[in-house]
């Protein structure tokens, strides 16, 4: 679903004020760098001296390429945000060996941790009389087992990863609709409102992968201050570890619940029979999706009149 993602934005110009605006932030710490390496506020004030001297054409030529410069920056790193997505993700190359091993003995922790939390709560909720105190750690199992894929997985070896895995895979295991393959189709008959909900949170998400992009480049500055090499390290790992796995909760809930809310219009669009009950939605959902991927023949289903 990744280049469909890439795809769905605003407007050309929203767009690049959205990517500008963080590139303004990462130039301007960029060049606060620069002027304590070389003497601090005098620095800047030599800067701005040799600007004064400058014509008007010169002063306006510096100004375009400054801002070019700012925004080139920061459509960069906006072709960048989808790659980095997929590594917090955890889709990591299979080169050298140790990384793929890595990958390997982190799936394998996160399924043992699966499985012992899974257990602990089986056993939680056949206990006879369970207390206050089983009660909030049932609900807390919960919650939590919810941010996995159902077992046994597949997992992924990262927080951000098992999160956005486990929400395109519940419609699947709930309604039988494979979420990558019927997504374009689905997305197309979903209201302007829904819509605008699940851009605005997946917009939210790329701009936390972005921070932790523009926290590792501003480590490039240490050169001129140490003091760039502990900033920006501290903005990338916040972002990686807090703002990401956060914002990709929200989306991933926004994705399920585009399909809890608005699969019937899907079914009515493909003049599909809606389904009866749950366990018949289920085997037409499978149905839909191999429709929708390669195609059936035959007579069944037969199709509803157009509304």
């Amino acid at each position: 679903m990744t280049a469909f993602w890439s795809s769905v934005n605003g407007k050309l110009t929203d767009k690049l004020a959205a990517i500008s605006a963080p590139a303004l932030v990462f130039w301007l710490g960029g060049l606060a760098a620069w002027s304590l390496g070389h003497g601090g506020v005098r620095a800047l004030a030599r800067a701005a001296g040799w600007l004064g001297k400058q014509s008007s054409f010169g002063a306006a030529a510096t100004l375009v390429i400054v801002l070019a410069g700012v925004t080139a920056s920061g459509l960069i790193v906006s072709r960048a945000t989808l790659p980095a997505l997929r590594l917090l993700e955890g889709y990591w190359p299979a080169r050298p060996a140790w990384v793929a091993a890595y990958r390997k003995h982190r799936v394998a922790k996160v399924a043992d941790q699966v499985d012992a939390e899974l257990a602990t709560w089986q056993d939680l909720r056949l206990k006879p009389a369970p207390e206050a105190s089983d009660l909030a750690e049932i609900y807390r199992l919960e919650v939590a087992l919810h941010r996995y894929p159902d077992p046994p997985g597949p997992f992924q070896p990262t927080r951000t990863g098992n999160l956005l895995r486990s929400a395109e895979g519940r419609p699947g295991a709930k309604y039988g609709l494979d979420a990558v393959t019927v997504w374009p189709q689905l997305w197309l008959v979903l209201p302007a409102s829904t819509k605008d909900e699940i851009t605005s949170a997946r917009t939210a998400l790329d701009n936390s992968v972005a921070a932790t992009l523009w926290g590792m480049l501003f480590c490039v500055f240490t050169p001129w201050t140490i003091l760039a090499l502990p900033a920006g390290l501290l903005v990338a790992v916040v972002a990686a570890v807090a703002w990401v796995p956060a914002r990709a909760e929200i989306f991933g809930s926004m994705l399920e619940a585009a399909f809890d809310l608005h699969r019937a219009a899907l079914y009515q669009q493909l003049r599909w029979p809606l389904p009866a009950n749950p366990d018949d939605e289920y085997a037409q959902g499978l149905l839909v999706t191999q429709y929708l991927w390669r195609g059936l023949t035959g007579t069944a289903p037969e199709f509803t009149p157009p509304q």
